[in-house]
């Protein structure tokens, strides 16, 4: 695979901005935008990290297209490895339009969707997991979720697959000297199964964090539950700290979920305003019903309130709850609401809370975090993966792994053993992208944004 061509792509949204950033990178792209600049001269003998200042002519009818700055970046010191130069102009949509049509015109083809990163994992300057750190990056959702991409792109995750690959080759190289030289052998050879099971443990770990990664990268659902009338609506509006929510005494009055993306602790949250859980005969409220029961099911966490103003009889509050935790395959946070209106004590293992007033959010909010990302999202700096990709094949790599934990229990043949250790290896591989084809690396950069 060769990509060395001059490609050109704008690198910032598209849109009316002060500034707009067009990249061009490729064998021959400083000759060929040097006739377009209005210093041809100083910007083919301009070193590696200069900036010049000057304007953009398109040749053909003697006009200007835009005053910029070109900041020029030589091979090897760049993003792709490869000359680049960064336009800087300015933001309208007509004159990016302009740029990039004249771009096209000197000779510089369209780039793909991530070509710009696939250039740069091709030249070594990047592997597969800082890469797909780079799209991870640009998709963080939160603070959280923008330090632990930059924790990847940093080569966290490589080191952790590194290190274990080092393992496994020790074990593959002693298996494998004992293959080809049998005649030499003085005995039996001494099992590696504590190193395997090492190993599996080193990568399981890494794959738990996925459930973390997930969460930062999608959001977890939450729902707010409960009786109508239990202030659902207001929990909502406080937490989203504006009036999204209809609130009203009135009973069936949220006939619909709603829902909004919000943030708590640095875990990005889709939270869900249900309808009032009872038995009704009215059509499109008990429509509304099912879709809230639709929602807690497919919830990571259920905000369950009670009323404690007006406190409805143990034995039924039993039996909705058990309902609720049936329903969620998450967390159910019981809420005793309206503190604010009642001197009654929440019950033991309830949250008290006033959705008037706020007494009690901070506590909600720490109860909410631990329960959608109870690892406290790794905290320690340890990496933490988001990728589908990396996930299925570190699963591979421990399921080869185990098969080779069995052989060598059960003094399977080396050769046997040997096949399975190459597998866990290669899964290994692609993960970095030591082993990688054209087709794994298309699907995976085309996901990626243009211009990056």
């Amino acid at each position: 695979m060769t990509y060395d061509d001059p490609i050109a792509a704008l690198a910032t949204p598209f849109g009316r901005s002060a500034l707009a950033v067009v990249r061009c990178s490729g064998e021959g792209c400083l000759r060929l935008l040097a006739p377009a600049f209005s210093r041809p001269a100083a910007l083919l003998e301009a070193e590696s990290h200069t900036v010049l200042y000057g304007r953009l002519l398109d040749r053909t009818t003697a006009t200007v297209v835009d005053e910029l700055t070109a900041v020029v970046f030589r091979e090897p010191r760049s993003y792709t490895g490869e000359d680049t130069v960064e336009l800087v102009c300015h933001g309208s949509p007509v004159t990016i339009e302009a740029v990039l049509s004249l771009l096209r015109r000197l000779g510089f083809r369209a780039a793909e969707p991530g070509e710009f990163t696939l250039r740069a994992f091709l030249a070594g300057k990047l592997d597969l997991t800082q890469a797909e750190a780079v799209a991870e990056l640009i998709d963080a959702r939160t603070q959280r979720g923008r330090a632990l991409a930059l924790h990847r792109l940093s080569g966290s995750v490589a080191e952790r697959i590194n290190a274990v690959k080092a393992r496994l080759v020790d074990i593959t190289a002693a298996v494998e000297i004992h293959l080809d030289y049998p005649e030499e052998d003085s005995g039996e050879v001494e099992a590696p199964i504590d190193a395997v099971e090492a190993a599996m443990v080193d990568l399981q770990r890494l794959a738990a964090t996925y459930a973390t990664g997930r969460q930062l990268r999608d959001g977890a659902p939450v729902a707010i539950a409960g009786r109508t009338n239990a202030g659902k609506s207001s929990l909502f509006n406080l937490l989203l700290r504006e009036d999204r929510s209809i609130v009203s005494e009135v009973h069936g009055t949220t006939r619909d979920y709603i829902e909004q993306g919000i943030e708590i602790h640095g875990v990005p949250i889709s939270l869900y305003d249900t309808a009032g859980l009872r038995d009704t005969e009215e059509q499109i409220e008990s429509e509304g019903i099912r879709r809230s029961e639709a929602i807690i099911e497919g919830a990571a966490a259920v905000l369950y309130l009670i009323d404690g103003a007006d406190p409805q009889p143990e034995d039924e509050r039993g039996r909705e709850l058990g309902r609720v935790r049936e329903l969620c395959p998450g967390a159910v946070i019981p809420i005793w609401n309206k503190i604010d209106l009642t001197q009654r004590e929440a019950p033991r293992g309830f949250i008290a809370l006033s959705s008037a007033t706020g007494e009690g959010l901070q506590e909600l909010k720490a109860v909410l975090r631990e329960a959608v990302l109870p690892d406290g999202g790794s905290e320690d700096g340890a990496a933490v993966i988001e990728s589908d990709r990396q996930r299925a094949l570190i699963e591979r790599a421990v399921a080869a792994l185990g098969a080779v934990l069995e052989g060598l229990q059960q003094a399977m043949p080396l050769d046997l053993v040997a096949v399975d250790l190459q597998d866990a290896l290669s899964a290994l591989g692609e993960i970095t992208g030591e082993v990688a084809s054209a087709e794994i690396l298309d699907a995976m950069f085309s996901k990626f944004c243009v211009g990056k």
